[in-house]
């Protein structure tokens, strides 16, 4: 099928659908995944001198020299790897973009893409764009995923899977015993890991390790990170690629030709907050973060909800079968237009809209006294739907 006629099958993001309904409903969006919060000073005033001192036109395609070192400073001291900023680190605009652009230079027609769900829901897309068939294995919110169903979903045709933790929408949190399976599967099948780390530093137990620091995957893992949740800065758009030289090439190629590049004076703003801000600012910001998921969940469970706290990221997964037998859709814009809180439907995030029927997710990215305002809200939830 031609890639045009491909895409009209998909639906819009349900996602940034669910902010038009709060913002025509006057709700409390908990549904799209930004901070209402500021960005550390630190940014704001180096991007504004950045833009002072005429960096405004085009970086180099594939990111500003200053911003790769200091990322490659970031991987050496963070995870202990040893990142060529010449050859294995490209910016993009947003890690969007960088599984995008990944996918499409790495990905050929008729090959397979593993994905977990439930899961972004760019995942899919991000296949079918690229020629390949999306091969889905479930994610359990607690416990271990079922290694023999992964075993088996890995084939001849199998070129990458996809690994997200912690995990958008449920904030699961992968092990190193299951990092190290999907490792090994990985060598075995000679296949691609890309990975979505966007949340590596938001974590309430345990602690980040990349999936490119096991036994044989540095060669074959496409490291997607970006700053957009670590500094609260969802709208710059700066996105990040780390991946062995001979990818890195491919990728570049399909970068230049979709974005040219990432916004100039706001790489080195970012590049300035990777050098400047120390261990602490991420102890709090993970701290800031446990105190915002406690007072959502609580609310959430006191509303009658099921709900699992999510270990990283800021999204929960919330059951509501015990307080409605709507669908999650009409649930998710009921829950918008008549108690004041948007969530998401969780059919948005299986490729089964079965698979999230009764559920919807709430994203937890904002001041505590707009989450005390939701839980207030939603004690209406049991009256309302009684």
């Amino acid at each position: 099928m031609h890639t045009a006629a491909r895409t009209h099958s998909f639906t819009e993001s349900v996602i940034r659908g669910m902010t038009r309904l709060a913002n025509q409903h006057d709700a409390i969006n908990l549904a799209q995944g930004f901070p209402n919060f500021p960005s550390p000073t630190l940014l704001k005033d180096a991007a504004v001198r950045a833009i002072r001192a005429d960096l405004n036109q085009y970086a180099i395609t594939w990111g500003s020299a200053r911003l790769r070192q200091a990322l490659a400073d970031k991987y050496r001291d963070w995870y202990g790897m040893a990142v060529d900023p010449d050859s294995e680190v490209t910016v993009t605009c947003g890690a969007t973009e960088a599984m995008a652009v990944a996918m499409l230079a790495l990905v050929d027609p008729g090959d397979e893409v593993i994905v977990f769900e439930p899961f972004y829901e760019n995942y899919g897309p991000d296949a079918i764009l690229s020629g390949a068939s999306p091969v889905f294995v479930p994610l359990p919110t607690s416990g271990s995923f079922d290694l023999d169903r992964l075993r088996h979903a890995f084939s001849s045709r199998t070129r990458a899977i996809i690994v997200n933790t912690p995990n958008n929408p449920t904030g699961r949190v992968l092990t190193g015993d299951e990092l190290s399976a999907i490792a090994e599967l990985c060598c075995e099948h000679d296949s691609y890991a890309f990975t979505d780390e966007i949340y590596e530093h938001i974590y309430y137990q345990g602690e980040h390790v990349p999936l490119a620091t096991f036994p044989g995957m540095r060669e074959r893992t496409i490291t997607i990170s970006g700053y957009s949740k670590t500094f609260s800065i969802t709208g710059w758009r700066v996105g990040t690629i780390v991946a062995p030289p001979e990818a890195t090439d491919a990728i570049r190629k399909v970068h230049d030709f979709l974005t040219v590049g990432a916004p100039a004076p706001l790489q080195d703003a970012v590049a300035a907050g990777l050098e400047t801000l120390d261990r602490t600012f991420y102890d709090q910001l993970a701290a800031e973060y446990r105190q915002r998921r406690d007072v959502l969940c609580d609310a959430l469970l006191a509303a009658g909800f099921a709900c699992t706290s999510p270990q990283g990221a800021y999204y929960v997964m919330a059951d509501f079968r015990a307080l409605s037998d709507r669908s999650d859709v009409d649930f998710a814009e009921w829950l918008t237009r008549d108690v004041g809180v948007a969530p998401v439907p969780g059919s948005s995030f299986y490729h089964d809209a079965s698979g999230g029927r009764t559920t919807v997710r709430f994203a937890f990215c904002k001041t505590i006294d707009l989450l005390e305002q939701a839980a207030q809200r939603l004690q209406g939830v049991r009256a309302g739907e009684g």
